[in-house]
Parts: C-alpha cells; sequence; structure tokens
C-alpha cells in the first residue's frame, strides 16, 4: 500500500512538474514573439536551444524597418513618397531628427518613429513600416498620435496652435480584411457622418496586398514594390537603386550590426530577467526542490541559491 501510494505520489508531482515545464516554456515563446514584433528583424543565432533567424545585411529590402529608416532620411525620396501617398503636392519637408525620439518625462515611456518630418507648412507626418501583424496597431496610432501632440505642447505651443497631423501606417498585411489598400480615419460625428470634428488629425493604415480597385495605378506600383514585386516605373526603379546602394555601404552595415547587437543584449535582458521572475515564483510557492527550480526556470543552481537567500526573512 505504501509503494502505491509513493507511485501515486511520484506520478501526480511529475504531471504537476510538467504543467510547470509547458507554462514557463509558452513564456519563452510570448517573449520572442515579442521580440520579433517590436524589431521586425530575425536572427540565425541558437542560443539555449532557442533557434532565432536572422536576416542578413544584403537582403534587406524597402519593407524592412532598417533600410525603410534610411531611404526615408532623403527628402528625395521621402517627399514623393507621401506624395503619391496622400495625392497632394508638398512644397518642401523639413527633418526635425532622422527618427524622432519623443520622451514626455523622464520616467516615461519613449516613442520611436520610424520616420518624423514636417512639410513647413503646419503639417506633421509620421510614417511607419509595420511587416508583422499586430492586434494592437489602431491602439498604436493613438499613441502615437497623443505622444506627437504632447511632444509640440511640450516646446511651448498652445494646444490652438497644434499642427495638422498624419499618422500613417505601411503594413504587408491587411489589418481590417476588407481587401483595401488604403483605410484612412478622421474624427467623425456618428450621426451625421459629413460632419467632422475639425481636429486635423488624420490616421491612414495602408495594405500592400489589397485586392480592391481603390489607388491609383502609381500607388498600386509602390504598394506593389514594397511587397516584394519588382519595380514597375520611375519612381520604384529609383527606390530600388537607393535600396542597392545602401546595400554596398558600409557605414550602414555598420550601423545595421550594432543595432542588432543591441536588439540581441535587449533580448537576453529580457529572457534573464523573465528565468528570474520565474524561479521567484517558484521558491514563494515552495513546492520544489532548488535543483528542480534551477532545471525548470534555466537558472543556475547557484543563481536560485542566491534568489532563496535573498527572500529570507531578516
Amino acid at each position: 500500500m505504501d509503494a502505491r501510494r509513493l507511485s501515486i505520489g511520484q506520478t501526480y508531482k511529475e504531471n504537476k512538474l510538467q504543467k510547470i515545464v509547458k507554462i514557463y516554456t509558452r513564456i519563452y515563446i510570448v517573449i520572442i514573439a515579442a521580440l520579433v514584433n517590436c524589431t521586425g528583424t530575425y536572427y540565425n543565432r541558437k542560443k539555449r536551444g532557442i533557434v532565432i533567424v536572422e536576416k542578413i545585411f544584403e537582403e534587406l529590402q524597402i519593407k524592412d524597418d532598417f533600410m525603410f529608416s534610411v531611404i526615408m532620411r532623403n527628402p528625395k525620396f521621402c517627399k514623393p513618397f507621401l506624395e503619391r501617398i496622400l495625392a497632394i503636392k508638398i512644397f518642401r519637408i523639413e527633418y526635425p531628427k532622422s527618427q524622432e525620439t519623443i520622451d514626455i518625462t523622464a520616467d516615461a515611456k519613449s516613442v520611436r518613429l520610424d520616420i518624423y518630418v514636417e512639410d513647413g507648412k503646419e503639417t506633421v507626418y509620421n510614417i511607419e513600416m509595420q511587416t508583422t501583424e499586430n492586434r494592437n496597431l489602431a491602439k498604436r496610432t493613438r499613441y502615437y498620435q497623443g505622444m506627437i501632440d504632447l511632444n509640440i505642447l511640450e516646446k511651448g505651443d498652445n494646444y490652438k496652435d497644434l499642427k495638422r497631423s498624419f499618422v500613417i501606417f505601411v503594413c504587408t498585411f491587411d489589418l481590417f480584411g476588407e481587401g483595401r489598400h488604403i483605410y484612412t480615419f478622421e474624427n467623425r460625428c456618428i450621426q451625421n457622418s459629413d460632419l467632422s470634428l475639425g481636429d486635423d488629425t488624420t490616421k491612414i493604415i495602408l495594405n500592400t496586398k489589397g485586392t480592391m480597385d481603390d489607388i491609383t495605378p502609381k500607388m498600386k506600383k509602390l504598394l506593389d514594390y514594397i511587397d516584394g514585386k519588382e519595380p514597375k516605373d520611375d519612381f520604384t526603379r529609383e527606390l530600388d537603386e537607393a535600396v542597392q546602394s545602401v546595400r554596398k555601404n558600409e557605414k550602414w552595415r555598420l550601423d545595421y550590426m550594432t543595432l542588432q547587437m543591441n536588439y540581441q543584449e535587449k533580448y537576453e535582458q529580457g529572457v534573464e530577467q523573465e528565468k528570474r521572475q520565474s524561479a521567484l515564483r517558484m521558491i514563494e510557492a515552495g513546492k520544489l526542490s532548488s535543483k528542480e527550480i534551477a532545471l525548470y526556470s534555466g537558472l543556475a543552481l547557484e543563481q536560485v541559491l542566491e534568489l532563496e537567500k535573498e527572500l529570507q526573512p531578516v
């Protein structure tokens, strides 16, 4: 009877440990997914059994965040890019910064904008490239809009002087699933859709994989090129030549490698922190030995013992 009870108890413990392993495995998968979503890049390194694929510099396309930011730093490309999207003529564009970082307060989350430009006529344009599906994209447009406005006010402007703004996301997927190439949003009255709020804010979601006949041929060629197709007019050929030129530029290669190293360091710091938090939760639960916690958290036994000391009452 005692042997049977021992066997049942051991089986129960093993099943519980298996559940714990599954939970923390899911946590690590979420971390990796978040990293890929934030960076838009891929790694080919393997560490601690996790395989991450890297996109090498020579294979970067216009739709890759780094390449897009580099190309759009040149007004020769950024100006016609905006004109084609918005179907307007822009006299000139100005770069407050090549890639604006907005910090509202010292402890607030920064907003890193891909491209932030002004046209000299009280209009601000923010262009973002998005290659991975994100359900929170709509909320991000709201967040970016708010941060842009607050950044202007922080410089001492009155709210009445807020500039007209366009927040534009170029997506390689259809966020809303309607087949449109372009989704344009403004604040309008629900009871009377012809009545605009007049707050001078516009949010545009572009879809390179649209199926409707809802844009100009020039716009279609631009979106097709971003989606990976061959350039078919003068502007997309110029963009393609610029991409080839960047790929041959050693300075940009070094900048890209440095950026990837920074991403990798942040990734490793995040994984290590999650392992620590996982181990702390297991220690507090008090159901596993130090060796088991080390095994399932991924920390070294010495690290687990150190954490246990930290949790001991003084």
